[in-house]
């Protein structure tokens, strides 16, 4: 999935979880990438939909509520501490200050609208950012270049930190270097720059279908295509949090 998608939606397209492209009647899920196309009738369920409505069942049946999405994605991108996370949950679920205080044992009501308080600051201070974010883009889209444009990475990262500072001439020259005509890993050793680990395993989760189970048998073997060392880099897919899986690593799947 193109990550540039969810990145640059607009808050209400996030709020419901797909977003649409009006000029070719497109909507897009913004979770996994997948595509519902205006004029196919989509069969769900055994129901028919449109594109519209599709892509609405999609989000109800493939994926958690966006709003329990968003909390998953941890404190990396939400900027709560687990128990403002727990507190978000409870909120959310329409339980007042006194009933919170009862289910998790707090001081005081006051102690939970306290932290009620702290999140909407929060998200006054977003805001702000946002609108300032927005108006340095626009000033910098007039004159950046490659070398300067940054590239937007997987919402799913474990960590955010000058590793992904990763400019667009960065990214090009490494996939130009290190990957063939064919989409072919080049290397026999993998770089030891974590920037161009990190854009080398961006480029071989492509080869795994959001949604989609996989064997620790069908990883090996779809990796082996590229590199040798396939329990290395399925070892990278999963650190970086391209990858995810159960704990006796009998199930893996791209994490979304």
């Amino acid at each position: 999935m193109d990550s540039s998608l969810f990145w640059n939606a607009s808050t209400e397209d996030l709020k419901r979880g797909f977003t649409l492209d009006g000029l070719n009647g497109v909507y897009t899920c913004l979770i996994c990438g997948e595509a519902f196309e205006d004029g196919i009738i989509y069969p769900m369920n055994d129901t028919l939909y449109d594109a519209g409505k599709a892509v609405e069942a999609h989000m109800k049946s493939q994926h958690p509520p966006i709003f329990e999405h968003f909390l998953n994605m941890g404190r990396v991108y939400t900027g709560l501490s687990a128990g403002q996370e727990e507190l978000s949950r409870l909120f959310y679920a329409g339980y007042s200050d006194k009933e919170i205080v009862a289910i998790t044992g707090a001081n005081s009501a006051s102690t939970i609208r306290n932290q009620r308080f702290a999140i909407r600051e929060k998200y006054k201070q977003a805001k702000v950012l946002v609108a300032l974010v927005e108006l340095l883009e626009e000033k910098m889209a007039k004159k950046a270049s490659a070398t300067e444009k940054l590239v937007d990475f997987h919402p799913t990262a474990t960590s955010i930190d000058e590793r992904f500072a990763i400019t667009q001439a960065e990214k090009d020259e490494v996939l130009a270097r290190y990957f063939g005509p064919d989409g072919k890993l080049l290397i026999k050793s993998f770089p030891a720059k974590e920037k161009k680990k990190i854009i080398i395993m961006q480029k071989l989760v492509d080869n795994f279908r959001p949604g989609r189970h996989y064997t620790e048998k069908d990883v090996n073997e779809i990796l082996k295509q590229f590199y040798d060392d396939f329990v290395s880099v399925r070892r990278c897919l999963i650190q970086y949090g391209f990858l995810d899986r159960i704990g006796d690593g009998t199930d893996y799947w791209v994490k979304v």
